[in-house]
């Protein structure tokens, strides 16, 4: 398991698609940077507009009591979730949209059985086909797992199975905890190894260790997913009992040594450097030194540990645990990795444990989970096929116009900023200028030339894949950084900043509509990727982003004073989100969720200055009888739609560090008398927050 250190836009859910007290200090009543308008030209005729489907408001609703439904009321009531989703919005329709685009792609390169060997084509084809080869995958059944199962049944004592950990982790079987190669988080110029926890199946360590009813019910459902996979795999009833009671207690052991979301946001708590042989000493039954050398990671004299107390309690678990319940948790996470590879009833059985979680009511389609895994396994091979049909040259040089409108606004704001001392300032305008701009897709792609790929056997491709993936990165060890490599694969529909790199990232898959579409008006473009465009560059100074320098190391660049106002400020956001309910007695965690609400609302903000240095001089226009600025919070509005089964809300508040879409939309806008301004908000309206409990920081 690597750690998420990036910070994405959105979470892409696999079935389809949050501080707490008050702040001391009040801020000022509007906004430190609010942007100036100029007097507006004499307004000109009613024109209709593209970008923006007015059909989907509700205009029963008042845009300053619930803006939400306001925005979006008559695309709620129309867009119900399908049976095979958790969850149906905005990104789901361009994931839609994109699939489509993609299941063409793959359908002609599956079909392609002339492409010349070793090629991306030939890749790409052999490896949909053999995934989409449903009867030649319930012919082989388990077979193909066969020589890795026989590995570990062969273990004979903990030394050979801290071998065979070293395997899994090349595998990516999730088992115990993830080591990965990664930028040194105090040392960006350098690459490291870091020891990060896991080993869970379940979503979240609280799913193992909660009491309420719906924990417990999801605890005996994941007991039946247990017991009935063993089965599956071979073993007769009484035994898969017995290897599920197995799993479920290493596992518990597991959950209760491991950090909580919110603890893993703090990036100094989860950096401890150590040499080798200290953590040997610490963490004497896992086997580090053998780990590090059968996976070509021998040079390494240190390694940066996240969560010392769990690789404790681990190191404990290996020595105490009888070796039979090791080897039986470890054979569960091989062969649960490898579900999409095995005949559809360990796929059926996984769907029906998942449907506890997510509420779906029936499975999609194989082509679209495989599609996904397609995308996953060989991202940059299939992003090259995609963005030759996908991706026009036009829309990557307005994206890069947008992004220097962006950054030039964030800049004002930073240098209009009255809570922020000069040397703050001086520092916070250094790390935004030296931020590194990725658009669309790589400069320079990756290389498949090592890896096999066949029509013969879809388990033996997705292995190869996975090695082939660990082989790219702990060969980066002892290598200058790679600046030019991507965190993301061309198709997908999201974005993120990376804080070692200092870096912000959008594909191609989010650069259409409704976030950008060259045919809108501006209004709509800065609602839509103009905000997404500043909410990753807001990302850089969020609670988290905030605590890494301009060359991407974390240190502490701040005055104190500054930094005591940033955290009461930020503190305001997070009460403001802790009283959100997306369903009865669940509440966001403000804290879990804060840095992606700092991210809304300062990248509302300065999308908002940098649409009206756009307008300036131009005729304010009625488009759909509807204001720029008016166009500008609906176009926001409409990228957060999106209706949730309670289920899907449940987990997502418990694990997400996204808020749900409801309070995305209005959140942020409830701060902003830019918004009260555009919908002519009194002041003892919903969507408008009194000035003492208002939100200003960027």
């Amino acid at each position: 398991m690597k750690k998420q250190k990036s910070l994405t836009l959105a979470m892409v859910a696999a079935a389809g698609l949050a501080l707490t007290s008050c702040a001391t200090s009040t801020p000022p009543a509007t906004p430190d940077t609010a942007a100036t308008t100029t007097p507006a030209p004499a307004e000109e005729a009613m024109v209709k507009g593209v970008g923006l489907d007015v059909a989907n408001l509700d205009k029963t609703a008042d845009p300053c009591q619930d803006f939400y439904q306001y925005a979006s009321g008559n695309w709620l009531k129309n867009n119900p979730v399908p049976a095979a989703e958790s969850s149906w919005g905005s990104f789901n329709e361009l994931f839609d949209k994109n699939n489509a685009v993609m299941r063409q792609i793959l359908d002609e390169a599956a079909a392609n059985t002339s492409a010349a060997k070793g090629s991306n084509a030939q890749k790409v084809g052999d490896y949909y086909f053999t995934a989409m080869d449903s009867m030649a995958i319930e012919k082989a059944g388990m077979t193909p797992l066969k020589p890795e199962l026989d590995r570990l049944a062969a273990v004979k004592d903990l030394k050979g199975l801290q071998t065979l950990v070293a395997r899994h982790q090349m595998l990516r079987t999730g088992a115990f905890f993830g080591a990965y190669v990664g930028q040194d988080d105090k040392i960006s110029t350098q690459y490291a190894v870091n020891l990060y926890q896991g080993g869970l199946s379940l979503p979240d360590r609280d799913y193992y260790l909660k009491d309420d009813a719906r924990s417990k019910a999801i605890r005996t459902a994941y007991q039946t997913y247990l017991t009935n996979t063993f089965k599956l795999a071979g073993d007769n009833a009484a035994t898969a009992a017995k290897n599920a009671a197995t799993v479920m207690r290493i596992e518990t052991r597991l959950a209760k040594a491991s950090k909580a979301r919110v603890e893993l946001r703090d990036p100094y708590a989860n950096y401890n450097k150590m040499t080798v042989a200290e953590a040997n000493k610490q963490f004497p039954n896992l086997g580090l030194s053998t780990l590090l050398a059968n996976n070509k990671l021998g040079a390494a004299k240190e390694v940066i540990v996240g969560q010392p107390a769990f690789f404790k309690e681990a190191s404990s678990l290996m020595k105490d645990t009888p070796l039979a319940d090791l080897k039986t948790y470890m054979r569960w996470h091989f062969v649960t990795s490898m579900t999409q590879a095995l005949p559809k009833s360990f796929v059926d059985e996984s769907f029906r444990f998942n449907q506890v979680l997510s509420g779906a009511k029936q499975q999609q389609p194989r082509w679209k989970r495989m599609l996904r895994a397609t995308d996953g396994a060989l991202g940059e091979a299939f992003g090259q096929l995609y963005v030759d049909k996908a991706f026009s040259p036009e829309a990557k040089a307005k994206a890069m116009e947008m992004v220097k409108n962006l950054r030039a606004a964030m800049s004002e704001h930073i240098q209009k900023n009255t809570w922020m001392s000069a040397a703050t300032k001086a520092e916070a305008q250094k790390k935004l200028d030296a931020f590194t701009v990725k658009i669309g897709y790589p400069d320079q792609w990756k290389d498949y030339s090592a890896l096999n790929i066949s029509r013969d056997s879809y388990a033996q491709n997705l292995i190869n894949t996975r090695i082939w993936a660990f082989n790219d990165n702990v060969s980066k060890f002892g290598k200058p950084i790679d600046r030019k490599e991507w965190g993301m694969t061309p198709p997908t529909v999201n974005a993120y900043y990376n804080p070692s790199m200092n870096e912000i990232v959008f594909p191609a898959g989010i650069l259409q509509p409704p976030f950008f579409d060259p045919n809108a008006d501006d209004a709509v473009n800065y609602g839509g990727m103009g905000a997404v465009i500043g909410h990753e560059i807001t990302h850089g100074f969020d609670d988290q982003g905030r605590q890494y320098d301009a060359e991407g190391n974390l240190r502490d660049w701040w005055t104190k004073e500054d930094a005591e106002k940033f955290e009461a400020r930020a503190a305001i956001v997070g009460a403001q989100f802790d009283a959100f309910t997306p369903l009865d007695s669940v509440h966001v965690n403000g804290k879990l969720t804060m840095g992606e609400n700092l991210a809304d609302l300062g990248g509302l903000s300065i999308a908002y200055t940098a649409l009206q240095k756009q307008l300036e001089g131009k005729p304010k226009t009625k488009v759909d009888g509807l204001t720029p600025e008016q166009r500008f919070f609906l176009a926001w509005a409409q990228i957060w739609r999106s209706n949730s089964r309670p289920e899907y809300l449940r987990q997502l508040v418990l694990t997400d560090p996204h808020s749900p879409g409801q309070f995305r939309t209005i959140g942020p806008l409830q701060n902003m008398p830019q918004f009260y301004e555009a919908f002519g908000c009194k002041e003892d309206a919903k969507m408008v927050r009194a000035e003492t409990r208002r939100a200003v920081i960027w």
